[in-house]
């Protein structure tokens, strides 16, 4: 199966570099897949885990929003944060969750209490998908 580079990157580091047969990645409007000879495209990244595939090997990372571009057989993400998720602080992320959810209280109704919403249910979603699979 054909390869491309993928390059994952947030602000404090470089995550990840390497070859890869496909990328899936959390779209804003949809999750989507890349392979080698993708069309060239870019689109914003929502809150959720990269997946990068090499052979049988899969690496996961989660990724707090971002942007990804790929051309040239090149993927670039671009991740507002980014972590690995052997290394992601599931008890902080939770806090995070609890602290953002205490928060909704003190919101008046309108536009930014539904973004609030929404995206307190997405981090809701990485944390049930990440605890989901650690438990195996």
């Amino acid at each position: 199966m054909a390869t491309f580079l993928m390059t994952l990157v947030s602000p404090e580091r470089l995550q990840f570099a390497e070859q890869v047969n496909q990328a899936d990645l959390p779209g804003v409007e949809g999750d989507f897949g890349v392979l080698a000879g993708h069309a060239p495209i870019v689109a914003v990244l929502r809150p959720g885990v990269v997946t990068a595939i090499a052979g049988a090997e899969r690496k996961r990372f989660v990724v707090l929003g971002g942007l990804a571009e790929f051309s040239n057989d090149e993927l670039t993400v671009l991740a507002d944060t980014a972590t690995a998720v052997e290394e992601f602080d599931m008890a902080g992320f939770q806090e995070q969750i609890d602290q953002m959810q205490n928060g909704l209280s003190q919101r008046t109704a309108g536009d930014e209490l539904d973004q609030e919403i929404a995206l307190i249910d997405r981090y809701r979603s990485i944390h049930s998908m990440l605890t989901a699979t650690s438990a195996f």
